[in-house]
């Protein structure tokens, strides 16, 4: 794709977002579902989409450490060093989630944060200006869809945007890591 279709295309993925809409699209790690993370509706059908239960959280995408202080208080000094020196993707799951969605609230009052740095998930994070939702393009309990030819087309016809950004490219792709950090800086690692 030319420069001036990506951009096309990630207009077209942001008003879909502001609209209320499901897009699909490429991340820093695997292909996902995204939504606006503060639109509870649109949460609401990522759940149904998926066939989830409300239960299991969701975590969202940022396009820049200074967001996470829009969705989470106290984060804590260590974040800031793990974001800067981790090699790969990286989700905090953090404490003190607010402004999001309430469904993507875990009961404990946290939730998951990633800032990506991929070009095309950032950008329409940068653009978009709000945390987007960001969970695997799959049905609960299906293998997460490594690249775009493997995703269930019921996925597909589900969402109201498909991104055309990345669908081609079949380079391998991993999870990001998980790491569990406490207000006082206490870490758990939870994924490698």
């Amino acid at each position: 794709m030319t420069q001036k279709e990506i951009t096309e295309d990630i207009r077209c993925a942001v008003e879909t977002l502001r609209k209320g809409g499901l897009i699909l699209y490429p991340t820093d790690t695997v292909w996902g579902i995204g939504c606006d993370a503060t639109n509870e509706d649109a949460v609401r059908r990522v759940f149904a989409l998926k066939q989830r239960a409300d239960s299991k959280a969701m975590l969202c995408l940022v396009d820049s450490p200074d967001r996470l202080q829009c969705y989470a208080r106290g984060i804590p000094d260590v974040a800031w060093d793990l974001i800067e020196y981790a090699e790969r993707p990286l989700t905090l799951i953090l404490d003190g989630a607010v402004n999001l969605a309430p469904s993507l609230v875990a009961e404990d009052g946290s939730v998951g944060l990633r800032v990506t740095r991929e070009s095309i998930s950032h950008e329409l994070c940068y653009r978009f200006q709000k945390a987007v939702v960001s969970t695997s393009a799959n049905i609960s309990g299906e293998p997460s869809p490594a690249i775009f030819s493997e995703i269930d087309p019921a996925i597909v016809q589900g969402v109201d945007y498909v991104m055309r950004s990345r669908q081609n490219d079949t380079r391998p792709s991993r999870p990001s890591q998980i790491v569990r950090l406490k207000v006082d800086g206490e870490f758990k690692v939870l994924r490698p």
